[in-house]
């Protein structure tokens, strides 16, 4: 029997006419639908594609075991990621050896620090495996300002929020343009990288990019806490006629 495909489908930054065609017809046709959430939740990327998902598809909820509740450096947080993992691995290759394709439904761009790549490695020499590209988060977050971020010979830098704040402030200082991801609880840290690298004026903080309740402020009116979906953004002022 030929073995199913597992397609890693880009949904884009959670607009669903800012999906591609292609992930929009692979999603239509799926008789399988996995997807990752929270415990109890129903997860952003199967909320994106609302109405899309045929009514008889077999949906395959993908519930990670952690997400906040230890510190990702604790050596528990690889051991239940990577079980989590495998035993996932396990059942897409099970359907897929059956015959039948999975559309994994991927938040932004399935290679850009998103869960399915943790699948995609895995599943490497045991099924097919495809991907489709989908516009980052970033993209959305950059153009929702209204600037072009990158000019002439702009260096682009992107930083997770999560590093330490030594690191953030010497990549902030060297860059010219730049974005952040993963703010949340890290947004304090992340204020005092800029302040200690003079470019906390020229900080946006977009929330919600390409969504109903997209907002983009200077860093500086922002407030105390921020929304998970939030994106800071540092425009490049480079050479340009």
């Amino acid at each position: 029997m030929k073995p199913g495909t597992i397609h890693g489908v880009g949904l884009g930054p959670g607009s669903q006419d800012l999906m591609s065609v292609r992930a929009d017809r692979l999603i239509r046709g799926a008789s399988h639908v996995a997807y990752f959430r929270k415990k109890g939740r129903t997860g952003h990327a199967r909320s994106i594609v609302e109405g899309l998902v045929a009514f008889d598809a077999i949906e395959l909820p993908m519930e990670y075991p952690v997400t906040t509740e230890i510190p990702f450096d604790d050596p528990r947080y690889n051991e239940l990621l990577a079980a989590f993992y495998e035993r996932n691995v396990a059942r897409l290759t099970e359907i897929a050896d059956a015959g039948r394709d999975v559309v994994v439904l991927c938040e932004g761009d399935p290679f850009f620090y998103g869960s399915f790549m943790h699948l995609y490695t895995r599943l490497q020499g045991r099924v097919p495996v495809a991907v489709v590209p989908g516009i980052t988060g970033m993209s959305a977050a950059w153009t929702a300002t209204g600037r072009p971020v990158t000019w002439g010979d702009d260096i682009m830098t992107v930083l997770m929020g999560t590093l330490p704040e030594a690191t953030l402030v010497e990549r902030i200082a060297q860059t010219d343009a730049l974005v952040v991801m993963k703010i949340g609880r890290n947004l304090d840290k992340l204020r005092r990288a800029l302040a200690r690298a003079g470019r906390e004026a020229e900080a946006w903080l977009i929330e919600y990019a390409a969504m109903p309740q997209e907002r983009v402020v200077p860093l500086r009116d922002a407030g105390d806490s921020v929304p998970y979906f939030s994106i800071l953004v540092i425009h490049g002022n480079g050479r340009r006629p």
